[in-house]
Protein backbone atom coordinates (compact mmCIF):
# COMPACT_ATOMS: atom_id res chain seq x y z
CA UNK A 1 0.00 0.00 0.00
CA UNK A 2 3.32 2.44 0.20
CA UNK A 3 2.96 5.44 -1.96
CA UNK A 4 -1.09 4.45 -2.37
CA UNK A 5 -3.76 7.31 -2.90
CA UNK A 6 -6.90 7.14 -1.47
CA UNK A 7 -10.32 8.84 -0.33
CA UNK A 8 -10.79 9.23 3.49
CA UNK A 9 -13.10 10.37 5.70
CA UNK A 10 -12.11 11.40 8.95
CA UNK A 11 -13.99 10.21 12.16
CA UNK A 12 -12.01 10.88 15.63
CA UNK A 13 -8.56 13.03 16.75
CA UNK A 14 -6.04 11.65 17.93
CA UNK A 15 -3.36 12.01 20.73
CA UNK A 16 -0.63 13.58 18.58
CA UNK A 17 -2.69 16.07 16.69
CA UNK A 18 -3.46 13.75 13.45
CA UNK A 19 -6.76 13.16 12.90
CA UNK A 20 -7.93 9.41 12.20
CA UNK A 21 -10.27 7.66 9.48
CA UNK A 22 -10.37 3.62 8.29
CA UNK A 23 -9.55 2.58 5.07
CA UNK A 24 -9.05 -0.99 4.06
CA UNK A 25 -9.78 -2.29 7.49
CA UNK A 26 -6.74 -0.07 8.86
CA UNK A 27 -6.32 2.72 11.12
CA UNK A 28 -5.06 6.26 9.02
CA UNK A 29 -3.51 8.98 10.57
CA UNK A 30 -3.38 12.12 8.60
CA UNK A 31 -1.83 15.64 10.31
CA UNK A 32 -3.56 18.70 9.67
CA UNK A 33 -6.78 17.92 9.12
CA UNK A 34 -10.22 17.51 11.27
CA UNK A 35 -12.68 15.26 11.97
CA UNK A 36 -15.66 15.40 9.92
CA UNK A 37 -13.68 16.38 6.72
CA UNK A 38 -12.84 14.05 3.62
CA UNK A 39 -10.03 14.19 2.17
CA UNK A 40 -7.41 12.76 -0.94
CA UNK A 41 -4.52 11.15 1.33
CA UNK A 42 -1.24 9.63 0.17
CA UNK A 43 0.43 6.65 2.35
CA UNK A 44 3.66 8.01 3.93
CA UNK A 45 4.63 4.77 6.01
CA UNK A 46 2.91 2.29 7.52
CA UNK A 47 3.35 0.29 10.70
CA UNK A 48 0.80 -3.08 11.40
CA UNK A 49 -2.54 -2.06 10.69
CA UNK A 50 -1.60 1.81 10.93
CA UNK A 51 -1.06 3.72 8.10
CA UNK A 52 0.01 7.34 8.44
CA UNK A 53 -0.47 9.45 5.71
CA UNK A 54 -0.49 13.16 4.60
CA UNK A 55 -3.52 15.38 2.99
CA UNK A 56 -2.87 15.90 -0.87
CA UNK A 57 -6.47 17.22 -1.44
CA UNK A 58 -9.29 18.53 0.72
CA UNK A 59 -12.43 17.31 -0.54
CA UNK A 60 -15.01 18.06 2.12
CA UNK A 61 -14.41 20.85 5.01
CA UNK A 62 -15.21 21.12 8.05
CA UNK A 63 -16.60 23.89 9.48
CA UNK A 64 -14.68 24.57 12.32
CA UNK A 65 -11.69 25.16 9.56
CA UNK A 66 -9.75 28.30 9.59
CA UNK A 67 -7.10 29.88 7.93
CA UNK A 68 -3.73 29.52 9.91
CA UNK A 69 -2.35 32.80 10.92
CA UNK A 70 1.43 31.87 10.78
CA UNK A 71 3.43 31.38 7.75
CA UNK A 72 5.59 28.61 8.92
CA UNK A 73 2.42 26.68 10.13
CA UNK A 74 1.43 23.27 8.02
CA UNK A 75 3.09 20.55 6.62
CA UNK A 76 7.12 20.50 6.19
CA UNK A 77 7.44 23.97 8.30
CA UNK A 78 7.08 25.02 11.92
CA UNK A 79 6.01 22.00 14.07
CA UNK A 80 5.41 23.70 17.13
CA UNK A 81 1.79 24.77 16.06
CA UNK A 82 -0.29 21.48 14.57
CA UNK A 83 -3.82 23.08 15.28
CA UNK A 84 -4.08 26.84 13.95
CA UNK A 85 -6.30 25.46 11.09
CA UNK A 86 -9.12 24.36 13.77
CA UNK A 87 -11.47 27.02 15.76
CA UNK A 88 -10.73 27.96 18.93
CA UNK A 89 -14.01 26.30 20.58
CA UNK A 90 -13.57 23.51 18.34
CA UNK A 91 -9.67 22.60 19.47
CA UNK A 92 -11.25 22.46 23.07
CA UNK A 93 -14.08 20.18 22.27
CA UNK A 94 -11.25 18.08 20.86
CA UNK A 95 -9.30 18.23 23.89
CA UNK A 96 -11.75 16.86 26.04
CA UNK A 97 -12.51 14.01 23.27
CA UNK A 98 -8.97 13.37 23.03
CA UNK A 99 -8.59 13.15 26.96
CA UNK A 100 -11.57 11.25 27.63
CA UNK A 101 -10.30 8.69 24.87
CA UNK A 102 -6.88 8.51 26.62
CA UNK A 103 -8.33 7.49 29.93
CA UNK A 104 -10.58 4.85 28.96
CA UNK A 105 -7.84 2.73 26.20
CA UNK A 106 -5.18 3.73 28.20
CA UNK A 107 -5.95 3.53 31.91
CA UNK A 108 -9.14 1.54 31.58
CA UNK A 109 -11.27 4.18 33.04
CA UNK A 110 -14.56 3.89 31.06
CA UNK A 111 -17.29 6.92 31.45
CA UNK A 112 -14.93 8.75 33.62
CA UNK A 113 -15.68 12.31 34.77
CA UNK A 114 -14.18 14.47 32.19
CA UNK A 115 -14.67 18.04 32.52
CA UNK A 116 -15.26 20.57 29.89
CA UNK A 117 -11.72 22.07 28.85
CA UNK A 118 -11.04 25.66 30.75
CA UNK A 119 -10.47 28.07 28.13
CA UNK A 120 -7.16 29.77 27.86
CA UNK A 121 -7.65 33.88 28.22
CA UNK A 122 -4.99 34.78 25.59
CA UNK A 123 -5.04 31.88 22.37
CA UNK A 124 -2.52 34.05 20.57
CA UNK A 125 0.56 35.61 22.34
CA UNK A 126 0.25 33.10 25.29
CA UNK A 127 4.01 31.90 25.23
CA UNK A 128 6.07 34.27 28.50
CA UNK A 129 8.98 31.65 27.54
CA UNK A 130 9.73 29.69 24.72
CA UNK A 131 13.37 27.69 23.35
CA UNK A 132 14.89 27.77 20.32
CA UNK A 133 17.11 25.98 18.26
CA UNK A 134 20.14 28.03 16.86
CA UNK A 135 20.76 27.41 13.08
CA UNK A 136 22.99 29.73 11.17
CA UNK A 137 22.72 32.44 13.98
CA UNK A 138 19.29 32.39 13.27
CA UNK A 139 16.36 31.39 15.49
CA UNK A 140 14.41 28.35 14.64
CA UNK A 141 11.69 25.67 16.02
CA UNK A 142 11.50 21.66 15.18
CA UNK A 143 9.95 21.06 12.22
CA UNK A 144 6.94 18.94 10.96
CA UNK A 145 8.32 15.77 10.72
CA UNK A 146 6.46 13.26 8.21
CA UNK A 147 4.02 10.74 10.24
CA UNK A 148 5.88 8.02 11.84
CA UNK A 149 9.15 9.15 10.76
CA UNK A 150 12.75 9.35 12.76
CA UNK A 151 13.61 12.29 10.90
CA UNK A 152 14.36 15.37 12.54
CA UNK A 153 14.87 18.87 11.91
CA UNK A 154 14.79 22.58 12.57
CA UNK A 155 13.63 25.57 10.89
CA UNK A 156 14.50 29.85 10.71
CA UNK A 157 11.35 31.47 11.86
CA UNK A 158 10.55 35.47 10.99
CA UNK A 159 6.84 34.77 12.69
CA UNK A 160 5.56 33.31 15.74
CA UNK A 161 2.14 34.01 16.71
CA UNK A 162 2.17 32.12 20.20
CA UNK A 163 5.03 33.97 21.72
CA UNK A 164 4.64 37.36 23.75
CA UNK A 165 4.89 40.30 21.39
CA UNK A 166 7.52 41.75 23.49
CA UNK A 167 9.38 38.55 22.95
CA UNK A 168 9.32 38.37 19.51
CA UNK A 169 10.67 41.63 19.24
CA UNK A 170 13.51 40.96 21.55
CA UNK A 171 14.07 37.79 19.51
CA UNK A 172 14.13 40.38 16.16
CA UNK A 173 16.71 42.15 17.86
CA UNK A 174 19.42 39.68 18.36
CA UNK A 175 22.26 39.16 16.53
CA UNK A 176 23.93 35.55 17.22
CA UNK A 177 25.85 34.88 14.49
CA UNK A 178 28.97 36.06 16.21
CA UNK A 179 28.72 33.83 18.85
CA UNK A 180 30.07 30.28 17.78
CA UNK A 181 28.90 27.11 19.73
CA UNK A 182 25.88 28.74 20.83
CA UNK A 183 23.25 25.65 20.31
CA UNK A 184 19.94 26.75 21.86
CA UNK A 185 18.65 29.64 23.27
CA UNK A 186 15.56 30.48 25.78
CA UNK A 187 13.48 33.74 25.65
CA UNK A 188 11.72 34.52 28.81
CA UNK A 189 9.75 37.40 30.78
CA UNK A 190 9.06 38.22 33.65
CA UNK A 191 5.35 40.02 34.78
CA UNK A 192 7.47 43.06 35.11
CA UNK A 193 8.70 43.15 31.33
CA UNK A 194 11.89 42.12 32.65
CA UNK A 195 13.27 39.63 29.84
CA UNK A 196 16.14 37.16 29.84
CA UNK A 197 18.03 34.86 27.40
CA UNK A 198 19.08 31.79 28.80
CA UNK A 199 22.28 30.01 26.60
CA UNK A 200 23.60 26.65 25.64
CA UNK A 201 26.70 27.02 24.45
CA UNK A 202 28.24 23.24 22.38
CA UNK A 203 31.12 23.54 25.24
CA UNK A 204 30.08 25.08 27.78
CA UNK A 205 32.37 27.98 27.51
CA UNK A 206 30.83 31.57 28.23
CA UNK A 207 31.06 33.57 25.02
CA UNK A 208 31.81 37.25 25.08
CA UNK A 209 28.99 39.41 25.03
CA UNK A 210 28.42 42.59 24.76
CA UNK A 211 24.55 44.17 24.39
CA UNK A 212 23.03 47.69 25.12
CA UNK A 213 19.36 45.55 25.13
CA UNK A 214 17.88 45.32 28.50
CA UNK A 215 17.96 42.12 29.13
CA UNK A 216 20.03 39.41 31.38
CA UNK A 217 21.91 36.82 30.13
CA UNK A 218 22.72 33.16 31.79
CA UNK A 219 24.58 30.34 30.28
CA UNK A 220 23.07 26.91 31.41
CA UNK A 221 25.62 24.73 31.29
CA UNK A 222 25.35 20.92 30.48
CA UNK A 223 25.19 19.71 34.27
CA UNK A 224 21.78 22.55 34.26
CA UNK A 225 23.91 24.39 36.59
CA UNK A 226 22.98 28.70 35.73
CA UNK A 227 25.72 30.95 35.44
CA UNK A 228 25.12 34.39 35.21
CA UNK A 229 26.78 36.65 32.28
CA UNK A 230 24.78 40.07 32.86
CA UNK A 231 22.13 41.07 34.68
CA UNK A 232 19.45 39.25 37.54
CA UNK A 233 19.88 35.28 37.81
CA UNK A 234 15.73 35.02 37.92
CA UNK A 235 13.07 36.36 36.23
CA UNK A 236 10.21 37.44 38.87
CA UNK A 237 6.39 36.50 38.49
CA UNK A 238 3.30 37.65 40.03
CA UNK A 239 0.39 34.62 40.39
CA UNK A 240 -3.00 35.42 42.23
CA UNK A 241 -1.60 38.74 43.59
CA UNK A 242 1.79 36.71 44.90
CA UNK A 243 5.56 37.80 43.74
CA UNK A 244 7.28 34.56 42.87
CA UNK A 245 11.05 34.11 41.60
CA UNK A 246 12.35 31.77 38.94
CA UNK A 247 15.88 31.36 38.91
CA UNK A 248 17.31 30.77 35.00
CA UNK A 249 16.60 27.15 34.60
CA UNK A 250 13.80 26.81 36.92
CA UNK A 251 10.41 26.17 35.28
CA UNK A 252 7.28 27.68 35.21
CA UNK A 253 4.42 26.95 32.72
CA UNK A 254 4.79 29.95 30.18
CA UNK A 255 0.87 30.68 29.91
CA UNK A 256 1.05 33.40 32.81
CA UNK A 257 -2.34 34.18 31.72
CA UNK A 258 -3.86 30.83 32.75
CA UNK A 259 -1.61 30.09 36.03
CA UNK A 260 -3.93 31.57 38.20
CA UNK A 261 -6.84 29.63 36.78
CA UNK A 262 -4.83 26.07 37.15
CA UNK A 263 -3.43 27.05 40.94
CA UNK A 264 -7.39 27.34 41.62
CA UNK A 265 -7.85 24.10 40.15
CA UNK A 266 -5.56 22.41 42.11
CA UNK A 267 -6.97 24.00 44.91
CA UNK A 268 -10.53 23.01 44.32
CA UNK A 269 -9.17 18.88 44.11
CA UNK A 270 -7.69 19.06 47.37
CA UNK A 271 -10.80 20.15 48.98
CA UNK A 272 -10.65 21.91 52.74
CA UNK A 273 -6.88 21.91 53.75
CA UNK A 274 -7.64 23.62 57.16
CA UNK A 275 -5.37 22.14 59.85
CA UNK A 276 -3.99 19.17 57.08
CA UNK A 277 -0.50 18.17 55.98
CA UNK A 278 -0.48 18.54 51.76
CA UNK A 279 2.73 16.69 50.17
CA UNK A 280 3.60 19.13 47.08
CA UNK A 281 6.03 16.71 45.13
CA UNK A 282 7.86 17.59 41.83
CA UNK A 283 7.29 21.42 42.80
CA UNK A 284 9.78 23.81 41.19
CA UNK A 285 9.74 26.95 42.51
CA UNK A 286 6.67 26.50 45.28
CA UNK A 287 3.98 27.58 43.19
CA UNK A 288 0.95 25.30 44.61
CA UNK A 289 2.77 25.85 48.58
CA UNK A 290 2.94 29.38 48.03
CA UNK A 291 -1.44 28.90 47.78
CA UNK A 292 -1.61 25.75 49.81
CA UNK A 293 0.69 27.19 53.04
CA UNK A 294 -2.14 29.40 54.59
CA UNK A 295 -4.69 27.08 54.77
CA UNK A 296 -2.84 23.75 55.74
CA UNK A 297 -1.38 22.87 58.82
CA UNK A 298 2.02 21.24 57.28
CA UNK A 299 3.18 21.83 53.47
CA UNK A 300 6.16 19.64 52.54
CA UNK A 301 7.68 20.32 49.41
CA UNK A 302 10.05 17.63 47.48
CA UNK A 303 12.32 19.27 44.29
CA UNK A 304 15.00 17.61 43.21
CA UNK A 305 16.52 20.58 40.93
CA UNK A 306 18.84 22.58 43.13
CA UNK A 307 18.14 26.31 41.79
CA UNK A 308 14.97 25.77 41.97
CA UNK A 309 14.23 24.59 45.74
CA UNK A 310 16.59 28.04 46.14
CA UNK A 311 13.36 29.73 44.23
CA UNK A 312 11.39 27.73 47.05
CA UNK A 313 12.95 28.57 49.92
CA UNK A 314 13.01 32.56 49.11
CA UNK A 315 9.04 32.49 47.68
CA UNK A 316 7.93 30.76 50.72
CA UNK A 317 10.12 32.43 52.93
CA UNK A 318 7.15 33.89 55.09
CA UNK A 319 5.52 30.35 56.06
CA UNK A 320 6.72 28.82 58.84
CA UNK A 321 5.09 25.75 58.32
CA UNK A 322 6.46 24.75 55.21
CA UNK A 323 9.49 22.15 55.05
CA UNK A 324 11.56 22.39 51.81
CA UNK A 325 13.24 19.22 50.69
CA UNK A 326 15.54 18.75 48.09
CA UNK A 327 15.99 15.32 46.41
CA UNK A 328 14.09 12.85 44.19
CA UNK A 329 10.59 12.09 45.16
CA UNK A 330 10.65 8.27 45.66
CA UNK A 331 14.32 8.64 48.39
CA UNK A 332 12.48 11.62 50.30
CA UNK A 333 8.91 9.58 50.72
CA UNK A 334 10.68 6.62 52.08
CA UNK A 335 12.58 9.14 54.75
CA UNK A 336 9.02 10.29 55.59
CA UNK A 337 7.39 9.54 58.88
CA UNK A 338 4.69 12.25 59.06
CA UNK A 339 0.81 11.50 57.92
CA UNK A 340 -0.39 13.32 55.05
CA UNK A 341 -4.08 14.20 53.90
CA UNK A 342 -2.90 15.13 50.60
CA UNK A 343 -0.56 15.20 47.73
CA UNK A 344 0.17 17.30 44.77
CA UNK A 345 1.84 15.80 42.30
CA UNK A 346 3.52 17.73 39.26
CA UNK A 347 5.84 15.18 37.54
CA UNK A 348 7.70 15.46 34.42
CA UNK A 349 6.51 14.17 31.22
CA UNK A 350 7.62 11.12 31.64
CA UNK A 351 4.90 10.85 34.66
CA UNK A 352 5.36 9.13 38.18
CA UNK A 353 8.23 6.19 38.77
CA UNK A 354 7.03 2.81 40.43
CA UNK A 355 9.37 3.32 43.03
CA UNK A 356 7.61 7.39 43.74
CA UNK A 357 3.91 5.12 43.43
CA UNK A 358 4.94 2.68 46.13
CA UNK A 359 6.05 5.02 48.60
CA UNK A 360 2.62 7.06 47.88
CA UNK A 361 1.14 4.01 48.34
CA UNK A 362 3.31 3.02 51.61
CA UNK A 363 2.53 6.30 53.37
CA UNK A 364 -1.18 5.93 52.45
CA UNK A 365 -2.83 9.22 51.15
CA UNK A 366 -5.98 9.17 50.86
CA UNK A 367 -6.05 12.17 48.25
CA UNK A 368 -3.52 12.91 45.31
CA UNK A 369 -3.98 15.96 42.91
CA UNK A 370 -1.74 14.96 39.66
CA UNK A 371 -1.04 18.00 37.88
CA UNK A 372 -0.17 16.21 34.10
CA UNK A 373 1.00 17.58 30.68
CA UNK A 374 0.21 14.74 28.69
CA UNK A 375 -2.94 12.60 28.81
CA UNK A 376 -1.42 9.42 27.94
CA UNK A 377 0.96 9.87 30.78
CA UNK A 378 -1.86 10.65 33.33
CA UNK A 379 -3.68 7.66 31.67
CA UNK A 380 -0.86 5.29 32.23
CA UNK A 381 -0.04 5.81 36.17
CA UNK A 382 -3.96 6.44 36.86
CA UNK A 383 -4.10 2.93 35.85
CA UNK A 384 -1.37 2.21 38.32
CA UNK A 385 -3.23 4.32 40.59
CA UNK A 386 -6.68 2.27 40.61
CA UNK A 387 -4.27 -0.86 41.08
CA UNK A 388 -3.62 0.48 44.23
CA UNK A 389 -6.88 1.20 45.58
CA UNK A 390 -7.73 5.05 44.28
CA UNK A 391 -10.68 6.07 42.24
CA UNK A 392 -10.30 9.01 40.05
CA UNK A 393 -12.81 11.01 40.94
CA UNK A 394 -13.15 13.67 38.03
CA UNK A 395 -10.08 15.11 35.54
CA UNK A 396 -11.00 18.79 34.51
CA UNK A 397 -8.68 19.59 31.31
CA UNK A 398 -7.08 22.98 31.09
CA UNK A 399 -5.57 24.74 28.15
CA UNK A 400 -2.57 25.66 28.52
CA UNK A 401 -1.06 25.69 25.27
CA UNK A 402 -3.72 27.10 22.27
CA UNK A 403 -3.13 26.30 18.43
CA UNK A 404 -1.80 23.12 19.94
CA UNK A 405 -2.39 19.22 21.00
CA UNK A 406 -0.89 19.55 24.36
CA UNK A 407 -3.58 19.00 27.04
CA UNK A 408 -2.64 19.97 30.17
CA UNK A 409 -5.00 18.50 33.13
CA UNK A 410 -5.97 18.29 36.71
CA UNK A 411 -6.54 14.72 38.15
CA UNK A 412 -8.39 13.69 41.43
CA UNK A 413 -7.60 10.69 42.85
CA UNK A 414 -8.52 9.41 45.99
CA UNK A 415 -9.26 6.21 48.29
Amino acid sequence: MTNETFDLELDGMAHGGSALGRYAGRTVFVPYTIPGERVQAHTVSEKGRVIFAEGVKLLEASADRVRPRCPHFGPGRCGRCQWQHIDYPAQLLLKQDVLADQLERIGGFRDADVRPVIASPEQWGYNWRMTFQVINGELGLPMQSPPNSATRGNIPITECHILHPDLLALKESLDLEKLAGLEEIILQQGSDGGAMIVIFMKDDLPPELETDLPMSVNLLLSTNEPVNLIGDTHSGYTLKGRNLRTTAGSFLRPNLAQLDRLVDEVLLGLGDLNGKAVLDLYAGVGVYSAFMASAARLVTLVESYPPAVNDADENLADFDNVDVIEGAVEDVLDALEDHYDAAVIDPPADGLSGDALDALDDLGVPRLVYVSSDPATLARDGKRLAAKGYRLAYAQPIDLAPQTYYIDTVGVFER
